[in-house]
């Protein structure tokens, strides 16, 4: 997995403890563990959250997720499914997403 830099690139001068957090510890650390869960994986299961959270982060963890060897096949069976759990309206707004991404 390469190195994340989003939080210092975001928020490393007005928020350095969340951005180091985020760059060192989630990434870093937690995405790492690939022997636990494989990127993949966890890129399902965080576009998963984000989309029933309706975060406007999806976007970019369904690049990832891309990046991560997600196909555009899987990821709209996981927005159809997901439409039944966290709200038609917030799979509405994903597809709008994940087809530009995807497509």
């Amino acid at each position: 997995m390469k190195k994340q830099t989003a939080g210092r690139d975001s928020l490393g001068e007005f928020a350095p403890q969340f951005a180091a957090l985020n760059d060192d510890v989630l990434f870093g650390e937690v995405w790492s563990k690939e022997e636990e869960l494989s990127a993949r994986d966890r890129s399902l299961i965080t576009c998963s959250a984000l989309l029933a959270m309706g975060a406007p982060q999806l976007e970019a963890h369904l690049k990832i997720a891309k990046e991560n060897g997600v196909s555009k096949k899987e990821i709209s069976a996981l927005i159809t499914h997901l439409a039944f759990y966290a709200g038609w309206p917030k799979a509405w707004s994903a597809f709008s997403v994940a087809k530009e991404i995807f497509d």
